[in-house]
């Protein structure tokens, strides 16, 4: 017999296994299955036997086919992989880098969402006063969006007096994430760098320490001539890090095609809503954008104020009464229903109890323990009422392999909500 070498075995193994690629959308696009155990070939170079060619290759077709459990990556047209780097500081922050570009965050991200309204009325100094307190607990990193009502002006009040009353140690771990949600109007360099020079002043800052992008309307592509200019800003330094919100996986793809150095993409994700775990986050390990996620805790359904609550009957249980809980509640709808719902809230309930922690909790570190995750985000009702406790018990919570496996079944008896919504963002975006 002929000698062979591990050339020659694996482009025989290529022949016969290309007749299976897979076609995942219109481009034509193939998948590569990757697993992190990477079956090693060194023997083929002699000394171990001799090694008869089909037999080998049988052997490598029984592997492939069998190889289900590792991480799928997806060979993507003029996309370059591996573009950014994130490396874990400690359990409690996270550097995400892009190039030189780099920022690191609270793994827990103070969420501020609610300062638009429907929640109560805030007040200003008690609301500056409640961001301070996040931040002396090591809860520093807060998102906001220009479309939030006061958050990016309570930002800046907020960092002027941690400029003032704290050290600098403190200043350094600091950091405002924001975003855009601009009108489907012409994306001009002058309008974009307008609408970002608010943002700046609103916030009292150079340099946004991150831009998350949101579009509404994927039929007008004006959404990649507004990230070519807010790139353009990054170079002049008044942005740190660009990322998106919102974005399906589909569009993100295009996104990295055309060069844009994005960061993360914020998507909604918890326990009910497991798609960024699908498509978003296949794409993300390939290409290191990462996740930072909300909806995690569901406004506060996740908790126990609503376990064995029946909300159907006034005044009988806890009212869905703010825009957050009207939202997730309709998401529990969608994904099941309530007596499903109870049934998931019923197993994190097993499992804080086992932890001494709550069910909120466990449902945020679940997620952040997903492959592609960065952050996950709490609300915050500023001067309202206050997380840090459960906030930092996320950080020195380890969910065993009995928790995982319990708390997945839980999630898995709901709908693929990839099938009854669509992909990430999608919600936002139905007629």
């Amino acid at each position: 017999m002929a000698a062979i070498s591990s050339h020659n075995v694996f482009s025989t193994f290529t022949r016969i296994n290309s007749s299976t690629t897979t076609k995942i959308d219109s481009r034509s696009r193939r998948i590569r299955s990757s697993t992190r155990v990477l079956n090693g070939m060194w023997q083929t170079s002699g000394g171990w036997g001799r090694i008869d060619r089909d037999d080998a290759v049988e052997a490598m077709l029984r592997s492939n086919r069998t190889s289900t459990r590792g991480i799928a990556t997806r060979e993507y047209k003029h996309l370059r992989p591996c573009r950014c780097v994130v490396t874990q500081e400690d359990n409690q922050r996270i550097v995400v880098s892009n190039g030189k570009d780099s920022l690191d965050i609270c793994r827990v991200v103070n969420g501020m969402w609610q300062t638009s309204g429907g929640w109560g009325r805030i007040d200003k100094d008690e609301a500056v006063g409640s961001m301070l307190k996040y931040t002396d607990a090591g809860l520093t990193t807060f998102d906001m969006a220009d479309i939030y009502g006061p958050a990016e002006d309570l930002y800046g009040i907020f960092i002027n007096r941690v400029r003032r009353e704290r050290p600098p140690e403190v200043l350094e771990k600091v950091r405002g994430l924001t975003k855009w949600v601009p009108p489907p109007v012409k994306m001009t360099s002058s309008f974009v760098r307008d609408n970002i020079n608010v943002s700046r002043k609103r916030m009292d800052v150079d340099s946004l320490d991150m831009l998350q992008f949101h579009w509404w309307d994927y039929s007008n592509s004006g959404y990649l001539d507004a990230l070519k200019h807010l790139t353009d800003l990054k170079g002049e330094g008044k942005i740190k890090t660009l990322a998106l919100t919102n974005f399906d996986t589909e569009r993100l793809q295009i996104i990295l095609e055309n060069e844009i150095p994005i960061v993360s993409n914020q998507v909604q994700h918890s326990l009910v809503d497991m798609r960024p775990q699908q498509r978003m986050a296949e794409l993300c390990q390939l290409t290191g954008v990462k996740l930072i996620t909300y909806g995690t805790v569901m406004g506060g359904l996740l908790s126990e104020k609503f376990l064995d609550a029946n909300i159907n009957i006034p005044f009988a249980g806890p009212a869905i009464n703010t825009p957050s809980l009207q939202k997730y509640k309709r998401m529990v709808d969608s994904w099941g229903g309530w007596n499903l719902f109870q049934g998931l809230l019923r197993t994190l309930k097993q499992v804080s109890l086992k932890h001494g922690v709550s069910i909120s909790t466990v449902a945020v570190k679940y997620i952040l323990d997903q492959p592609a995750v960065a952050g996950s985000m709490v609300g915050v009702r500023l001067g309202l009422s206050e997380h840090i406790k459960d906030c930092n018990a996320i950080f020195s919570l380890v969910l065993d392999e009995d928790d995982v496996k319990s708390i997945k079944e839980a999630s898995a008896k709901g709908k693929d909500l990839l099938k009854v919504i669509g992909d990430c963002g999608d919600e936002y975006r139905r007629a």
